[in-house]
């Protein structure tokens, strides 16, 4: 078993609920039967409803019939391996958050899942504290946890977010964006006409750096474009050197 043995506490936080007050739901897969089933239980004392799966076949039927918030997702499957199994996920829920648990510690392959779709990912070995932690942060972007209570919305120009019901708008039509999309354009409306570099986006968004691959948040950036700004007057714009910027 990959996971170190040291045992997580959620230290007090609140518990996240699905935007129904419904508990949170987690489905854990890995070709390794302990580990599931450690991370299972981990995840069970947070009050969360889990399931688990050992291969990719299981994985996504699984999710269809579960219909999970969260995926726990090894990258390695003895069948369908993680990157095919996130994209059937994401065919059917594309609004899933997806965490890569991986034994490969090159840079490459860790971008590889975030630029295929991936929210985040550990490298094993891991501490389980680590893993809910990360799984944590990702719920909280996805609106699963209701850490605001004022209705607060932000406007750049005819672009509207509605952070308590996690709605973008452009010109009153509405905007269809996965967590990680969102935070990151929530990070650019909360700067606006301030000039961002790629190394403050990959911080505050991702909360650590891929040595030097900056090309992720270039990524992310293009996806945004095309739904927040094809066929309107652009407002993200880029500071050539730089970084990006929101502005009308």
């Amino acid at each position: 078993m990959h996971a170190t043995s040291r045992d997580p506490a959620s230290g007090g936080l609140p518990a996240l609920l699905r935007p129904d007050g419904a508990p949170v739901r987690v489905l854990v897969v890995d070709d390794e039967p302990d580990l599931v089933e450690v991370l299972c239980a981990v995840l069970r004392r947070e009050g969360w409803e889990v399931r688990g799966a050992t291969d990719g076949t299981a994985a996504v039927g699984a999710a269809r019939e579960f219909r999970p918030d969260a995926v726990l997702l090894d990258v390695m499957l003895p069948d369908i391996d993680g990157l095919e199994v996130l994209r059937r996920l994401r065919a059917e829920s594309p609004d899933v958050c997806v965490l890569f648990l991986t034994a490969r510690d090159a840079v490459e392959d860790r971008v590889a899942g975030i630029t295929a779709g991936g929210d985040d990912y550990v490298t094993k070995p891991f501490s389980l504290e680590e893993v809910l932690a990360r799984l944590r942060g990702l719920l909280r972007r996805a609106g699963m946890a209701r850490v605001s209570a004022g209705g607060d919305r932000l406007a750049v120009g005819d672009l509207v977010m509605d952070e308590d019901a996690r709605e973008v708008t452009r010109g009153g039509e509405l905007v269809e964006l996965t967590p990680t999309e969102f935070e990151l354009l929530r990070f650019l409306m909360l700067n606006p006409r301030r000039v961002l570099s790629k190394a403050q986006i990959l911080d505050e968004v991702w909360s650590y750096d891929f040595g030097g691959q900056a090309h992720v948040v270039e990524l992310y950036i293009s996806y945004l474009r095309k739904k927040i700004d094809a066929g309107r007057p652009p407002l993200i714009h880029t500071v050539r050197g730089v970084g990006y910027v929101l502005r009308p």
